[in-house]
């Protein structure tokens, strides 16, 4: 059975259609990459299976169980947590701080403190920082570590390299590999295709709230991505 199953999932801003009958299954442990230009539908998709957004058509389901309309908090208690864009962490509390609040949501499992500052090791020299004096990696380290926290069985990663320095995006990327490793599920939209690919077992990408394509990010062609990416075509192509 998938960890994530979608359903022919709507989600609209008013009467705008920003995603559009997209199905899906993402199986436990797998690492789905998501990729689009700006104005796809990527960020609401990941806000949707958040459950801060609410869908028009559709379902949802976490292992088998509908979770369409269940809010946002109660599925951070049921394994899903989400990395927003732009990160919001609490600005006046220190990083530290920032991972004790999720931490009172949390379900049980190995992610604590010490567990993040392992994955993330620049943090432990921030613990009192204030994150409102973070540098753009410091910050989105602080941003995944605080999902952690939640020990989630599902990752949503929204944006992950944006506006960091390549420096920071390595750093980020490698600490990746270790939140993987430790057997959780991820979702991650990045424009960054060939890091996203490179770290994900499944490439999908979306164009006008519409799955357009999607295979192994190894078998991907770079002319499948761009055609896709912009609409050329507009056919389905599945790698694979």
């Amino acid at each position: 059975m998938s960890l994530l199953t979608l359903e022919g999932l709507d989600l609209r801003h008013g009467l705008l259609e920003a995603v559009r009958g997209v199905s899906l299954e993402l199986g436990e442990g797998e690492v789905l990459a998501l990729v689009g230009a700006n104005g796809a539908g990527k960020t609401t998709l990941l806000r949707g299976i958040a459950g801060a957004h609410r869908p028009a058509a559709g379902r949802i389901l976490l292992e088998g169980t509908d979770i369409t309309r269940v809010p946002a908090y109660q599925r951070v208690r049921m394994g899903i947590a989400l990395v927003p864009e732009g990160r919001r962490l609490f600005a006046n509390l220190t990083v530290e701080e920032n991972l004790l609040v999720a931490a009172q949501r949390a379900r049980r499992g190995g992610w604590t403190i010490d567990a993040v500052i392992e994955a993330f090791p620049m943090l432990e020299a921030l613990r009192r920082q204030r994150a409102a004096t973070l540098s753009g990696g410091e910050g989105q380290a602080a941003a995944i570590g605080r999902a952690l926290m939640t020990n989630p069985r599902l990752l949503l990663l929204d944006e992950v390299s944006l506006g960091l320095a390549p420096v920071a995006v390595d750093a980020v990327y490698a600490a990746l590999r270790a939140v993987i490793a430790a057997g959780t599920t991820v979702l991650l939209v990045d424009q960054d295709f060939t890091r996203a690919a490179g770290l994900a077992d499944r490439v999908v990408c979306m164009l006008e709230g519409r799955f357009v394509l999607e295979g192994k990010g190894s078998e991907l062609t770079r002319e499948q991505i761009t055609d896709a990416y912009f609409g050329l075509g507009r056919a389905m192509a599945v790698a694979g």
